[in-house]
């Protein structure tokens, strides 16, 4: 264990459409798929698990795999997976799954777009640091990405 790696991602964005349209973004798996870049194969539904091939170029042997935990429509939305997982040589099936939640909060412009991740405390130290901060930045770009999804497609 490192223990200079926190535990927790946390990022926001203001977007300029009703929490309605950005909920519609998140938890459409077809739409999630377009600004997350990844070919979803099926809907997001609780207690399930969603897959697909990731479309970001230099990542298309990765396979996004996610259990959703909670869809509280229009407030809340999560999901678990294994961050930075992308050696087809190794097998993560051991490992803990990290918290992925997002939250929309309505405000004077829009929405206000949360996303967390949560519990890289249990991700296994060799390779904590890198899966913190690719997701760190990772999520930074997501967070872009969404924002010119639903602008692009009101």
């Amino acid at each position: 264990m490192s223990g200079s790696t926190p535990d927790r991602i946390e990022k926001q964005i203001e977007i300029a459409a009703p929490v309605s349209r950005v909920w519609r973004a998140l938890t459409d798996h077809r739409e999630f798929g377009e600004w997350f870049r990844a070919n979803l194969e099926s809907p997001f539904v609780t207690g399930q698990t969603v897959r697909g091939q990731i479309t970001y170029p230099g990542y298309e042997h990765v396979v996004f795999e996610a259990i959703v935990e909670q869809m509280t429509p229009e407030h809340t939305f999560s999901f678990r997976w294994r961050p930075y997982a992308i050696d087809p040589e190794v097998d993560y099936a051991a490992e803990p799954r990290t918290l992925v939640e997002f939250t929309l909060t309505p405000n004077e412009t829009g929405t206000l777009l949360r996303v967390t991740e949560s519990g890289f405390d249990g991700i296994p130290a060799h390779r904590r640091d890198e899966a913190f901060r690719m997701n760190d930045g990772g999520w930074a770009a997501q967070m872009n990405n969404i924002e010119r999804h639903v602008h692009s497609n009101p």
